[in-house]
């Protein structure tokens, strides 16, 4: 691995410069507008792992955004590690709340991060992340030290719910025959505390809608006259929680796996500072189920919250007026044992029941996603480590993510494979939000430890 090394060092520049071209092309899945912008982001991915050294590589349409294939295969006989990412990002919104435009990427300096962090949309979830994979093969390339086969699998449509990646790979079940799934799309407790994730939260995603009167009315004439949708929604909405934040879904925890208080003992030995989560989010009090930490709530316990709400009028000024309709958009983070299917339908059941007369209410699925929990016995959790320990001179903690990767739980349904976490993030940085960033130390630190993954996995499997 040392010239693979000496490659990354000499190349830090050429690495940076890179990944902020990729960063310009504003991929974002969840907006029709920017559905060709999404294709030239694909096409770029597709020129970066040529240029890597990748072969076979294609740009698989699917029925949305397409994904991005490619493979160097050296040794039918060595064992095969397949990389998955996704090019796709979040919309900008809010962008009056950016300090830079989101696609017009610029290293600045921060507390966190002072020898700089890229400020981007994308940058780290999961442009840069995904990157890193590609640069760290591109350098065992150069260097003439890949172990064994690597196959990629790079898709713009994981911020929208990877609606078309299930087809892709029933379809190419064959080209996708791996030993394991390598992805950076989670994050680590801190620089100098490494961590690999064994656990995500599984999802279910909802819209609602409440329609009162059969057209908006003026509130002087019909207010206290008719049931106001917002007013109702709002109310609903608020009776999902009890006093204890409990969530008041019958059901909905009818299937949680509680954890022994051994175990939340042993997770509570990672490094945390109520203190220091509060300043970073610039909050006086903590918040949530009773009971449990912040870490366990943000962990291993499922949650329900409002992603977004509106109805009537918004707009500058005065309008006094009912609104016809109200709307929200709901996520339930879910913890193993618990089904999304199941859980949206115990929702859409409670919900509808709670309305009052004189509204009807419509509940809309949307995506959703398996949880997941992973092995740290296996040999590719310990090739990881091993990995981290190399580069960070520190054995990396297992941690369970609140985050949700869909797809993971479909990998192992549909190929059979486990998947290994490698995430490089922290959660200071703004994925989803604005100001989204991620540090350079993190970039190069993942582009550094991701060949001793494929050097340490493929000595373990001979």
């Amino acid at each position: 691995m040392q010239n693979t090394q000496k490659y990354i060092q000499d190349s830090k520049d050429k690495f940076l410069n890179e990944l902020i071209d990729l960063l310009k092309i504003p991929t974002v899945s969840a907006d029709s507008a920017y559905a060709q912008e999404v294709i030239r982001g694909a096409e770029k991915v597709s020129e970066f792992l040529k240029e890597a050294g990748a072969e076979k590589v294609e740009i698989c349409k699917t029925a949305g955004h397409p994904i991005v294939y490619g493979e160097k295969i050296i040794d039918p006989a060595l064992p095969t590690v397949l990389v998955y990412g996704h090019y796709d990002v979040q919309p900008a919104d809010p962008i009056d709340l950016w300090t830079s435009p989101p696609f017009e990427p610029v290293v600045k300096k921060t507390e966190i991060h002072p020898e700089g962090a890229i400020f981007a949309r994308g940058a780290c979830d999961d442009k840069g992340q995904f990157f890193m994979h590609v640069k760290a093969f591109e350098a065992m390339m150069e260097a003439n030290e890949l172990p064994c086969n690597v196959k990629f699998m790079i898709e713009g449509e994981e911020e929208v719910g990877s609606v078309n990646l299930g087809v892709f790979i029933k379809e190419n079940k064959e080209r996708l025959k791996a030993d394991i799934i390598l992805v950076s799309d989670t994050g680590m407790l801190a620089n100098d505390v490494p961590s690999i994730t064994t656990g995500l939260r599984g999802l279910s995603y909802v819209e609602v809608e409440v329609t009162g009167p059969n057209r908006d009315l003026h509130s002087g004439l019909y207010g206290g006259c008719v049931a106001n949708p917002i007013n109702i929604l709002t109310k609903m909405i608020a009776s999902l929680h009890d006093e204890d934040n409990h969530i008041t879904i019958p059901g909905f925890y009818a299937d949680v796996v509680e954890l022994s208080l051994e175990e939340r003992a042993e997770m509570a030995k990672a490094p945390y500072s109520e203190e220091n989560y509060k300043k970073a989010l610039n909050i006086t009090a903590v918040y949530g189920e009773k009971g449990y930490s912040t870490p366990e709530r943000g962990s291993i316990r499922p949650t329900l919250d409002v992603n977004g709400i509106w109805g009537g009028y918004t707009g500058e000024g005065a309008k006094t007026v009912i609104a016809s309709k109200a709307y929200a958009k709901i996520s339930m983070r879910l913890v193993p044992n618990q089904e999304p299917e199941k859980i949206t339908e115990l929702f859409s059941k409670h919900f509808e029941s709670i309305a009052p007369a004189g509204v009807t209410v419509v509940v809309n699925p949307h995506h959703g996603g398996e949880p997941v929990v992973t092995p740290i016995d296996s040999i590719a959790y310990k090739s990881a480590a091993k990995a981290y320990e190399e580069t960070f001179g520190k054995t990396p903690i297992p941690v369970r993510s609140g985050g949700s990767i869909p797809i993971i739980a479909l990998f192992e349904q549909e190929l059979g494979l486990k998947t290994v976490m490698m995430g490089f993030g922290l959660d200071s940085d703004a994925i989803h939000s604005p100001n989204e960033h991620y540090g350079l130390f993190n970039f190069y630190k993942g582009i550094e430890t991701i060949p001793y993954f494929f050097h340490y996995f493929t000595e373990a499997m001979k």
